[in-house]
């Protein structure tokens, strides 16, 4: 047994792992090296072995997988704003509101336009308080939101940027 206790950890396939996933490195924004060292780690393959494995420093590998995941969560925020964007439902709650009354206007803003929501009331609350963050405080909205909800009844909040 290596002292280390990586040396003899068993390291997957990554292309394998990577075309499994369907990973394109045309349309992803994710290196192949930062694609790689994720696969690895949700593999559950520690740095250290990532990084005797691809003959790097276990730094190295941190800093990729570091940006990596700053990039997916980059995409994600981009892909939360433009179904915001897009959504057939927006609806806009100015700061002061009660939280308690965003689920009738999301529910009536959706009954006009059609789309339905899967979500209770409280679901709906629970959603746009942790979506929100500190623009929630207890039941008060001390932000202006925007809510919209996708046609696929995806429920997406925004917190409005200054001056907006």
């Amino acid at each position: 047994m290596s002292d280390a206790g990586h040396d003899d950890e068993t390291v997957p396939d990554v292309d394998e792992l990577l075309d499994a996933a369907g990973f394109d490195p045309e349309r992803s924004v994710l290196t192949r090296r930062q694609a790689e060292v994720l696969a690895l780690r949700e593999q559950g393959v520690r740095q250290s072995t990532i990084a005797d494995h691809l003959g790097t420093s276990r730094a190295n590998v941190s800093s990729v997988e570091a940006s990596a995941r700053a990039n997916v969560e980059k995409a994600h925020e981009t892909v939360t704003f433009v179904d915001a964007l897009t959504a057939p439902v927006r609806i806009e709650v100015p700061a002061g509101s009660d939280l308690y009354d965003v689920p009738k206007q999301v529910y009536d803003a959706c009954d006009e336009a059609g789309v339905k929501v899967n979500q209770t009331a409280p679901d709906l609350m629970k959603i746009v308080s942790d979506a929100a963050g500190e623009a929630v405080k207890g039941r008060e909205i001390k932000e202006p939101l925007f809510v919209g909800v996708t046609s696929d009844g995806r429920v997406r909040v925004r917190r409005h940027a200054d001056g907006v």
